[in-house]
C-alpha cells in the first residue's frame, strides 16, 4: 500500500497556533509536540492570572504587605513573558513545518 503524503498549509497551521498556541501542531500532526505547547501555555497562564489576582487584591486594599505585591507583579511578567514566548515559537514552528511537509 502507498504511503499517503499530506500536505499541510501553512498559512492554516500558523492561523491554529495564532488562535491557541498548539493548534498548529496538532493540525500538523506534531501531536506530543503541540499537547506540550498547550500544557506549558496553560500553566503560563494560570502563573499570570494568579499573578493578576495578588495585584487587584493589593489595589482593592485587601492586601497590604508590599512583599506580596512585588510576588505579584512578578508573577504576572513571568507569566505575559512565557505566553509571548510560546505564542511566538507556536506560530514559527507550526508554520514551518507545515512548509517542510
Amino acid at each position: 500500500m502507498p504511503e499517503q503524503n499530506i500536505k499541510y498549509h501553512p498559512g492554516t497551521a500558523a492561523v491554529f497556533s495564532f488562535l491557541f498556541n498548539g493548534l498548529g501542531q496538532l493540525y500538523n500532526g506534531q501531536i506530543f509536540k503541540g499537547l506540550m505547547i498547550i500544557f506549558i501555555s496553560v500553566v503560563s497562564l494560570m502563573i499570570l492570572v494568579v499573578g493578576s489576582i495578588i495585584i487587584a487584591f493589593w489595589l482593592l486594599g485587601k492586601i497590604l504587605s508590599v512583599k506580596l505585591l512585588i510576588w505579584g507583579i512578578a508573577l504576572f511578567i513571568i507569566g505575559l513573558i512565557l505566553i509571548c514566548i510560546f505564542a511566538i515559537y507556536s506560530i514559527l514552528d507550526a508554520y514551518r513545518t507545515a512548509a517542510e511537509k
